[in-house]
């Protein structure tokens, strides 16, 4: 991939609690100083699973101590299945082994979950220390790593147990997307097209465009897509930090997709996958309310199709997918929530939505 494209940092602004979200390629390479820039305390963690930290450990340890700090390494096996308070359990250990206090920082070295889980923990050591989010696949780039949502999983729901903590610092190094398994980078790419459905037919178009490319991990092209759903996302998280509004919209797609997660047991689909297919099921929502149209329905699917993304459920039953539904954060007093489009490019929360409606969208494709 090139190395020359190197834009602008993507900035959320949060008043005191600004940061930068830096995006391009070799930006591991950089860690070191970019961290002293954003005025981190002197010891850090770096916390990695053990797949990303034989990958890409050592170039981050060998960059943060040439910068003079003093760094200890932590890890745990990669898989959603370790995205739990035992998890969370024990680098809160790892964090007394290496001495952190109030004035030092994690770095969080991987994809989404450890991301979420990392920051869980920088979220509530000693009520909350620096974070610094280094995200390794596509996925964790364009949504995990920005707007300060961390967590863990409970067995009977996605992302139940967490707090709100902004990182310092995002350093996107998309050079590093070349060694994610094609799977999981094509997971990624459901975030982006997400954002471009909810808030830009621009990025919609562009991917519906350059999608060859994109597949290939053009860099140029990577780079801006990446860059166009992080500006999304900052803009609105700065707009709707605690999800009291506006920032409900990123939720696109996850109703239906948690759901999916927990009725597989985390098991069947990848993340991405089931945003796929809830982002599917959810547009067919919108179009049976009105608020798009049949056509867009099916510009929808072969968009993602195009991407290899599944766009059906695969006959998980409906009543599994909304035993979670119940269980998921959305739900406001025992009414379901729909992040849904009401055109491409533009979204909006539509409350109480009839049983009968989500079953029907549901069974519509694919789910048994």
């Amino acid at each position: 991939m090139p190395t020359d494209v190197r834009p602008n940092p993507v900035w959320v602004d949060l008043g005191d609690r600004s940061y930068p979200i830096e995006i391009g390629p070799g930006l591991l390479d950089e860690a070191g100083r970019r961290c002293r820039a954003v005025g981190l305390g002197s010891r850090l963690l770096v916390v990695t699973d053990e797949q990303v930290g034989r990958l890409y450990g050592g170039v981050v340890l060998k960059s943060l101590k040439e910068a003079g700090f003093s760094v200890d390494f932590a890890t745990f096996p990669a898989g959603e299945a370790y995205k739990s308070l035992e998890t969370a359990a024990a680098l809160y250990g790892a964090c007394l082994d290496a001495g952190l206090d109030r004035g030092s920082a994690i770095v969080a070295l991987g994809g989404g979950v450890v991301g979420d889980v990392a920051g869980f923990v920088a979220a509530t050591y000693m009520r909350g220390i620096d974070l610094v989010q280094l995200p390794t696949t596509l996925l964790s780039q364009v949504d995990s790593s920005v707007g300060g949502k961390t967590g863990v999983n409970h067995p009977r729901g996605k992302n139940l147990i967490g707090a709100f903590h902004q990182p310092r610092l995002v350093l996107a190094d998309v050079s590093v997307l070349v060694s994610l398994d094609p799977r999981e980078y094509r997971s990624g790419l459901a975030e982006v097209v997400k954002a471009g459905l909810i808030r830009d037919p621009d990025l919609v178009e562009l991917l519906e465009k350059e999608w060859l490319p994109l597949l290939r991990l053009d860099g140029k092209l990577l780079t801006r897509a990446v860059r166009r759903a992080v500006e999304i996302k900052a803009e609105v998280v700065q707009a709707d930090e605690r999800e009291t509004g506006l920032r409900a919209i990123l939720n696109f797609g996850h109703t239906v997709g948690h759901a999916l997660e927990a009725a597989t047991e985390y098991r069947r689909f990848t993340h991405g996958e089931a945003i796929s297919i809830g982002m599917v099921v959810e547009a067919e929502l919108s179009a049976a309310l009105g608020l798009i149209s049949p056509g867009d329905v099916s510009r929808i699917r072969e968009m993602l199709a195009r991407f290899g993304l599944p766009v059906d459920a695969q006959g998980v039953p409906y009543e599994k997918v909304e035993e979670a539904m119940r269980l998921d954060k959305k739900v406001k007093d025992g009414r379901l929530r729909f992040a849904l489009l009401d055109g491409i490019g533009s979204c909006r929360i539509v409350s109480d939505v009839s049983e009968e409606a989500v079953a029907a969208a549901y069974r519509k494709h694919g789910g048994g």
